[in-house]
């Protein structure tokens, strides 16, 4: 059931996810169109996330905007004091956290592995950060192996935090250890993305891949073809997997395996990377945690597991 409607306010409206964005000329999504997209949430019993570009908005795109309870999606360098969701990249400098605002840093694998110490220092300012790799599906084995010794360094990093009382939620280090079911992305089951076209699509990365890949628009019902894929339960490798912070990135897997409920060797792998290093952080900080426990494993990729069964 859907719960939540993404509206990008413009063709230019900030990546939050692991999609580049492909459109360099500003379009403001119409009026029109806004009210439109609000007036279905509101139908629908929706909570809208709006996605802002690194630009400032007209007045009356404001007064729209304000006139319906909604989360900010919005960039570093535009982010205002009400912002739910700030996105940055590791080129940028960000201030302290404030409120119950989190921090979305997208960064490719080079970008993390040379500015570990960098991102370090930031977790000491933030108190909930998800990191986005945008070139997921590029990791060679040495990337992964790279990848493992930065969640190491990184546990000990955070565990030295909890010591000091600042208790960081980090999404590919302590999730895991908070969570008891998947918390995936859900793109086609609990939320929908509407574009500055005006149409419907599954994610905003749908859109910018294939604009003409569009699924209704707020006139109408979102029409999702083998809407059933969406859903975990038609994914034969996840529904049985406890890497419960996976994105699983319904449009990752699409490009990587043509099967939207199917996810590729290195999304699988860098979950399970992340897991594991959940369940060593746990053994550091297990007397918060003393309910808590991740069974050990003996497989990165799911696909190893079926092969022994």
């Amino acid at each position: 059931m859907l719960q939540y409607l993404v509206i990008l306010l413009d063709d230019t409206s900030v990546s939050y996810c692991h999609y580049d964005i492909t459109k360099t000329d500003r379009r403001l999504i119409s009026l029109d169109d806004l009210k439109a997209g609000i007036f279905f949430a509101m139908k629908q019993n929706l909570t809208i996330q709006f996605v802002y570009p690194d630009n400032e908005l007209p007045d009356d795109y404001r007064a729209i905007i304000e006139s319906i309870d909604h989360h900010k999606v919005m960039p570093a360098s535009h982010a205002t004091a009400d912002a739910r969701v700030i996105v940055s990249g590791l080129s940028e400098t960000i201030a302290a956290q404030v409120n119950d605002t989190a921090f979305v840093v997208r960064a490719n694998k080079n970008e993390l592995f040379q500015n570990l110490e960098k991102f370090v220092a930031w977790t000491e300012k933030c108190d909930r950060i998800n990191v986005v790799l945008t070139d997921a599906d590029t990791f060679t084995e040495a990337d992964l192996e790279a990848y493992r010794q930065v969640l190491t360094q990184l546990a000990d990093a955070i565990t030295a935090q909890y010591e000091r009382g600042h208790f960081l939620q980090l999404n590919i280090l302590t999730d895991r250890v908070m969570l008891d079911r998947m918390n995936n992305c859900n793109a086609g089951v609990e939320n929908i993305t509407l574009a500055p076209n005006g149409k419907f699509y599954i994610c905003p990365a749908f859109y910018y891949e294939d604009p003409t890949d569009a699924i209704g628009t707020p006139a109408d019902e979102p029409q999702i073809g083998n809407r059933q894929l969406y859903h975990i339960d038609y994914a034969p490798l996840c529904r049985c997997c406890d890497a419960y912070q996976c994105r699983r990135c319904v449009w990752l897997n699409r490009k990587t395996t043509l099967e939207v409920n199917t996810p590729s060797h290195e999304q699988c792998v860098i979950a399970h990377l992340e897991r594991n290093a959940g369940r060593e952080w746990l053994k550091g900080v297990a007397g918060r945690f003393p309910d808590k426990e991740i069974t050990e494993i003996h497989y990165l990729d799911p696909f190893d597991n079926v092969n022994v069964k």
